[in-house]
């Protein structure tokens, strides 16, 4: 009977901490407001045509330059790797960022239009 007693007393305690802790709850109402703002671009970004242009452009130019690209959607971020350097889009809450990366360093960033030119932000990446 000690061992869940024990239990019984740890649990009731989480508990207690748990409805004391507010920081906790209003870290997820945060988090789920943002993951409401941006999902509209989220879709935007997974189903337009200029995402789909955007990885034949890129796959186009890694072949002109002998290097393979690698494409990714990380959560509800894309990402596109050749040589170390990366391209990501990263839906925000007022539109999609593109965001140039070498390594670990982030070099710019830069609203995309998902009306415009995929190859220009490909150019743009690979240059």
């Amino acid at each position: 009977m000690g061992f869940l007693d024990n239990l019984e007393d740890n649990l009731k305690s989480l508990e207690r901490q748990d409805e004391r802790d507010t920081s906790a709850h209003e870290r997820r109402q945060t988090e789920r407001a943002d993951a409401l703002a941006i999902a509209p671009w989220v879709e935007k970004l997974k189903t337009s045509p200029f995402t789909s242009d955007l990885m034949n452009k890129a796959t186009e130019a890694g072949h002109r330059i002998r290097t393979k690209v690698y494409i990714a959607w990380l959560g509800t971020t894309l990402r596109l790797e050749a040589r170390g350097q990366k391209l990501e889009l990263r839906p925000m809450a007022n539109g999609v960022q593109a965001v140039f990366l070498e390594g670990l360093d982030e070099i710019k960033s830069q609203a995309v239009d998902l009306n415009g030119d995929a190859g220009e932000l490909v150019r743009e990446w690979l240059g």
